[in-house]
């Protein structure tokens, strides 16, 4: 057995905990308890590697100081960061969903910087209501008697069971009892609720005959849900809203149209890529007493639950004591608030991140990528890498339009998998994270979805990623 005799003169020279923790370098860790115990740590390393290796260089206190703040940073930095979506999804529910438009970031900063009139009324110098911040804009976008907002739309649908059903039947087609991103199931917001669920039909076909043999004196609500990104094709049926506020109607039960992305404009009538998506007026005008839908999906604004409708049904939402749970900040607000402006004035096609996007034809996206590809196209030389750019196809994502494929363009870089694995991982790894993916033996950076970025500075990403290939 070998016995291990350091120099115990050189452990000496190891600096003082204190002489560490009040240098520069250390920059806003400097004498916090934090940098106390990385210090402690990083010299605890330092000794035992001394102990087992009497040649080992102790680091000096600027170098010392220096790792403890890089670890610092490390370990303490925000995981919520910016990203650029390279991946052709546009609503991406893992990367934010929907980018906001500018008007929503310069309100969000507005009321962020000091106090607001979240719930004060100053014509009336008095309390205000944070339910009617934005409600006379949704009442002119989907022309319903009232409205509310909760902070998503699983707590919209959960709110309106709760608060109209609970305790009561709930009817609903088995079709439609669906699952959807984050183990979201409409069967478990509705037990939470304590509204009890009565499936109707089969998965495929479900007729008004089946709701209406489902109607009781213990009914309290017909329940309308959208697949997202679950669908039935082939030998179907689905029974309309239509026949479904009829049935309520007739027997004094109110029907929920849960659409899910809740569309405000049709986007097939600004291209021709895309289909149509039942539009929240449509819902409204139908004659449904609620409807819920998202914010940050096809509408292109905050994560809100926005609820539109009766006021008898709203009212009843609106007092419930869950309401309070579920009610969105001043920051929503603003956000919701500048997005449905846009919408208001017309000007959402041009102003929204994601309809720009969206509409964008295969064309533009070609010609946006062209002065990237020709900058970049040198860099790859010394790396074993390709580059060209290359047909692709993105989606809308965020269960809106689930089946539509959306033609586009993108950067492809092809070489051994290898080179391509190592750039899709430092591109990840880089402080602003480039998203990309691996398919067909290439690495792809879709236009679609990086359109609303700066080329210069992807530019500057790819390169720093390209020279480390080199």
């Amino acid at each position: 057995m070998t016995t291990i005799n350091p120099d115990k003169n050189r452990l000496r020279d190891l600096p003082k905990v204190d002489i560490i923790l009040q240098h520069e370098a250390l920059g806003k860790w400097r004498s916090t308890p934090l940098a106390v115990d990385i210090i402690r740590e990083l010299l605890d390393e330092t000794r035992q590697l001394v102990m087992e290796d009497d040649s080992t260089i102790i680091p000096d206190i600027p170098d010392l100081a220096r790792q403890a703040c890089a670890q610092l940073d490390d370990r303490f930095r925000s995981p919520l960061r910016r990203v650029l979506n390279g991946t052709g999804v546009v609503i991406h529910t893992n990367l934010g969903r929907s980018p906001l438009c500018e008007s929503a970031i310069t309100e969000m900063n507005a009321v962020a910087r000091g106090y607001s009139t979240l719930e004060y009324d100053l014509k009336n110098g008095r309390r205000g209501s944070r339910h009617n911040l934005v409600k006379q804009s949704l009442l002119a976008l989907t022309g319903a008697e009232d409205a509310l907002v909760t902070n998503n739309n699983a707590s919209a649908v959960l709110l309106a069971l709760t608060a109209l059903s609970k305790r009561k039947e709930v009817i609903v087609s088995r079709g439609q009892l669906v699952e959807i991103g984050g183990s979201f199931r409409i069967p478990d917001i509705c037990r939470v609720s304590g509204a009890k669920l009565t499936e109707v039909g089969s998965t495929n076909r479900t007729r008004i005959a089946d709701f209406r043999a489902a109607v009781s004196d213990r009914t309290g609500m017909i329940l309308k849900v959208h697949p997202s990104n679950f669908r039935v094709i082939g030998f179907v049926e689905e029974t309309s809203l239509a026949e479904l506020v009829a049935l309520g109607k007739e027997f004094g039960i109110p029907v929920v149209d849960d659409l899910g992305s809740g569309a405000l404009d049709n986007l097939s009538a600004h291209t021709t890529q895309l289909p149509s998506e039942t539009l929240v007026r449509e819902s409204v005008e139908a004659g449904a007493d609620v409807v819920t839908f998202s914010g940050d999906k096809l509408l292109g604004g905050p994560q809100a639950g926005l609820v539109v409708g009766k006021t008898a049904t709203i009212t009843k939402m609106c007092m419930h004591p869950l309401m309070r749970a579920v009610r969105p900040d001043k920051l929503t607000f603003a956000a919701l608030s500048a997005t449905l402006q846009e919408y208001l004035t017309g000007t959402h096609t041009q102003s929204l991140p994601i309809w720009r996007m969206l509409t964008a034809s295969v064309e533009e996206l070609e010609e946006w990528l062209k002065p990237l590809s020709i900058e970049i196209q040198s860099a790859t030389e010394d790396t074993g890498l390709r580059l060209e750019i290359g047909p692709s196809t993105s989606y809308t994502g965020g269960g809106s339009l689930p089946e539509e494929e959306l033609p586009s363009h993108a950067l492809v870089f092809s070489g051994s998998q290898r080179r391509l694995k190592a750039l899709q991982t430092d591109l990840r790894l880089a402080d602003v994270p480039l998203i990309g993916y691996l398919k067909d033996g290439g690495f792809h950076l879709d236009a679609r979805t990086l359109m609303i970025e700066s080329r210069e500075e992807i530019e500057v990403l790819l390169l720093a990623g390209l020279e480390v290939e080199s």
